[in-house]
């Protein structure tokens, strides 16, 4: 039976339990053994420090072989002040058991594993220091997500997760089906035995979905798993991750930056407040600069520049770039790199690309020739967020759709909201493991998903 007196080891920490009784549950983080005492380093979740237990072997009888890292137990004893220099207090045991045993097979031991190994055992590499920390930020930072567009009565939308049709009009869609494959195989593909009768697909975007929302309610976002097809399999790609997308009705491009940075340096704020324990862990063991990266976002106004402007930078930069630069192709990560990490050193938002390799939703400027968008650039990942003015002209939507040879029927939908009450709207989209990556310093996006997905590779 549970004991129902419980303490949780973060109130232990936090409180004022010096010189009280605990009984605390949790998992063995390191176990010491020195003469005729046992240290344990106690976790029980709700901390990212642990509580040190002390055990006096000649007046409780334990099996050292049993109180082994991922073991766990129970135990009561009396909160007193630690001699340490590492923890405030720590509890004198009375009494101790065994809940749950973790052998000498338990993968996970006390040493530097890693993060390779780590992420093929995703059930249990959540119990390291590591990703027990990054997967505390990632629900501190999806909180602070939403406090930010609640707070401003933003609507909060569940986009489909099953589509009919492609956001960014590519091929990186995962098609789904009831289809027996053998018999699609020996018999030819018919969809009329298929469950939709047709082509459907995981999403890759909730934005056009929440777009008819946003020329409802104003204001709406949609916080939730997207997926993309893309073979490459890089520190920088996972199939399935999870965006953030807001969308604004009455909003233009220069309204869309002001609320970008806004929102960039709000959440970044609440991180830096809400996770010291974990952060200072990061500093001190995967990114010594850390500081520096949310002093990068607080402390400064982003910079600004056309993608024009940005081009000349880069064709007068003393260096060699392995693709020239030029107006009409898109920067490479290479290009983004250098104007955010020499160039400018801090974050850039880089506006109205050329429109031929641009989505077919963004809004043509009059120049005809660039579209009302944009990218931020952060220093050290590069681009994190992409957004754009929305086309909320009729024939100029349907135009760059048939130019791109999209399928018109598909998006007939979509076409009608620009034929009832269409209006001036804008939109963005954040890969939420990128802004984790960001702020923990974690190198590889397949580290700050709990069970990662990627070309050939289910964890």
């Amino acid at each position: 039976m549970i004991n129902k007196n419980r303490v949780k080891i973060s109130d232990i920490l936090s409180s004022d339990w010096l010189d009280k009784e605990a009984f605390v549950y949790g998992w063995i983080r390191t176990s010491r053994f020195s003469k005729n005492v046992c240290f344990i380093e106690l976790n029980d979740g709700s901390s990212f420090k642990s509580l040190q237990l002390v055990i006096d072997m000649q007046s409780i009888s334990i099996d050292e072989s049993k109180m082994q890292t991922g073991t766990c137990i129970s135990a009561k004893g009396l909160i007193v002040k630690s001699p340490g220099a590492d923890q405030s207090c720590e509890m004198q045991v009375s009494e101790v058991k065994i809940v749950g045993l973790a052998d000498e097979t338990y993968p996970i031991q006390k040493k530097r594993h890693s993060l390779e190994f780590l992420r093929e055992i995703p059930h249990l590499r959540c119990k390291t220091n590591t990703f027990f920390a990054t997967f505390k930020v990632r629900s501190k930072l999806a909180k602070a997500v939403h406090d930010y567009f609640q707070d401003r009565n933003f609507l909060y939308i569940h986009s489909p997760i099953i589509t009919l049709n492609d956001c960014e009009g590519g091929s990186e869609a995962f098609q789904i089906t009831t289809l027996n494959l053998k018999e699609v195989k020996e018999k030819g593909l018919d969809y009329s035995a298929d469950f939709f009768k047709r082509p459907a697909y995981l999403t890759v975007s909730g934005q056009l979905e929440a777009e008819p929302f946003a020329l409802t309610h104003g204001a709406v976002y949609t916080f939730g798993p997207t997926f993309r097809a893309d073979p490459s399999d890089t520190p920088r790609h996972a199939a399935e991750f999870w965006m953030i997308e807001p969308e604004m009705a009455f909003y233009d491009l220069d309204d869309l930056l002001e609320l970008i940075e806004d929102f960039i340096k709000n959440i970044t704020r609440k991180i830096k407040d809400n996770c010291q324990s974990e952060l200072e862990f990061f500093k001190n063991f995967i990114e010594p600069e850390l500081d520096n990266r949310y002093a990068v976002l607080l402390d400064h106004k982003f910079e600004r520049i056309d993608f024009a402007e940005a081009i000349e930078i880069l064709k007068q930069a003393d260096r060699k770039f392995e693709v020239e630069p030029k107006w009409g192709e898109d920067l490479t990560m290479e290009h983004e790199r250098y104007l955010v990490d020499e160039h400018f050193k801090k974050p850039v938002f880089i506006t109205n690309y050329p429109e031929n390799f641009k989505s077919f939703y963004m809004r043509i400027n009059e120049d005809g020739k660039s579209v009302a968008c944009v990218d931020l650039l952060v220093p050290g990942i590069g681009e994190i967020i992409s957004g754009s003015q929305r086309e909320e002209r009729y024939d100029f939507l349907e135009k760059r759709m048939l130019a791109k040879g999209m399928e018109k029927s598909l998006y007939e939908w979509y076409l009608q909201t620009r034929l009832w009450g269409s209006a001036p709207h804008a939109g963005f989209g954040l890969g939420f493991e990128r802004m984790i990556m960001y702020l923990t310093g974690m190198k590889n996006v397949k580290d700050v998903i709990p069970y990662p997905r990627a070309a050939r590779k289910i964890y």
